[in-house]
């Protein structure tokens, strides 16, 4: 079997240090549950230059590396490493931030995963271009049996997968977020994604 896994918020608990970082940088104090729009500017109430520092300081390499383990993902990914499965991480963070994301994943247990860097959402002209971007039309040419998203902008990519599960990790910004079909399912932690996985094996 082949999984896609996101990275923010399905292996990390990026949202509650970019709460933290709001609090730090502009002084607002915004509980991790209030986060309802998986727009960070939207989120916080941001002018641009406001929601520029925000993801420049998120994706700094200290910063990125600085990101709490969301409970249980190493130990379920490398469950499925051991029974021969393949595990792609996909994210939607821009290339620059490649280096720092493939160290965090080495000491976090994760060496053996494979990590591309997607152009989910258009951000990388933001960032400066990099010439290792993985675009749709190359991710669509790949193959995936389950995947682990929490994001409702890249759902939708997700569809392009005849019969691909996907777990959606439920967190504060999916909330009203509605499935397209019943190969789309809710999970709450990584024991459940784990437990519907096994369910298809």
């Amino acid at each position: 079997m082949n999984f896609y896994v996101d990275f923010d918020d399905c292996l990390c608990e990026t949202a509650r240090s970019f709460t933290e970082i709001a609090e730090r940088l502009f002084g607002i104090k915004l509980p991790y549950e209030e986060v309802k729009f998986f727009n960070l500017q939207q989120t916080f109430g941001l002018t641009d230059e406001q929601y520029t520092l925000l993801m420049e300081e998120g994706h700094r390499p200290e910063t990125l590396l600085s990101y709490e383990e969301t409970p249980g993902c190493s130990k379920v990914i490398n469950e499925w490493l051991d029974m021969g499965h393949e595990v792609n991480i996909i994210t939607g963070r821009p290339y620059g931030a490649y280096e720092a994301s493939r160290q965090w994943l080495d000491e976090h247990n994760l060496k053996r995963v494979k990590l591309y860097c997607l152009n989910k959402y258009g951000r990388d002209a933001f960032y400066g271009s990099g010439s290792h971007n993985l675009e749709l039309e190359d991710f669509y040419k790949m193959k995936f049996d389950f995947a682990v998203e929490d994001s409702p902008l890249a759902l939708p990519y997700l569809e392009h997968f005849p019969g691909l599960k996907v777990m959606v990790f439920d967190r504060p910004w999916n909330q009203d977020c509605e499935f397209p079909n019943e190969n789309f399912m809710r999970c709450t932690d990584w024991q459940v994604i784990k437990a519907q996985a096994e369910l298809n094996f």
